[in-house]
């Protein structure tokens, strides 16, 4: 299955060519600040899966939560969150916003909720976990 993204200028344009790995929402206090302050919503995608027809992101660079570095991609000129970079990972964890379309799309788990504040409302019967589930 192919699917496809966009920025909300359309500047940047991807097609991701494989299964996602998963969807979940990351809490960490990196996507929080991406977000606007809530979990984001994301599917992790194979590295050699996500294939940028249109443009090139803009990256930032900082350590995350876990301590690694993480690049994220975004359009440098409408700002729309892309995806994110976990260094030593074999996937993006590509932001559902920037598909076309994710009818299809449920969250599978919740990761980094001991970066979440409180107000985040994590109620439902998902798996929860502090940081990255175990591997495996």
């Amino acid at each position: 299955m192919e699917r496809t993204g966009r920025c909300a200028c359309g500047a940047i344009q991807f097609t991701i060519t494989a299964p996602f790995i998963g969807v979940g929402l990351c809490h960490c206090t990196k996507c929080q600040k991406a977000s606007g302050g809530g979990p984001n919503y994301v599917a992790l995608t194979p590295r050699d899966a996500l294939r940028i027809t249109k443009g090139e992101p803009a990256i930032y660079e900082s350590v995350g939560d876990s301590g690694g570095t993480i690049g994220r991609a975004f359009c440098g000129t409408c700002g729309t969150p892309l995806w994110s970079i976990p260094a030593n990972e074999p996937f993006f964890a590509l932001k559902l916003g920037s598909l076309d379309d994710t009818s299809d799309l449920k969250p599978e788990m919740h990761i980094y909720v001991a970066s979440a504040p409180d107000w985040h409302g994590i109620n439902d019967e998902l798996p929860k976990f502090p940081q990255m589930p175990p591997a495996g």
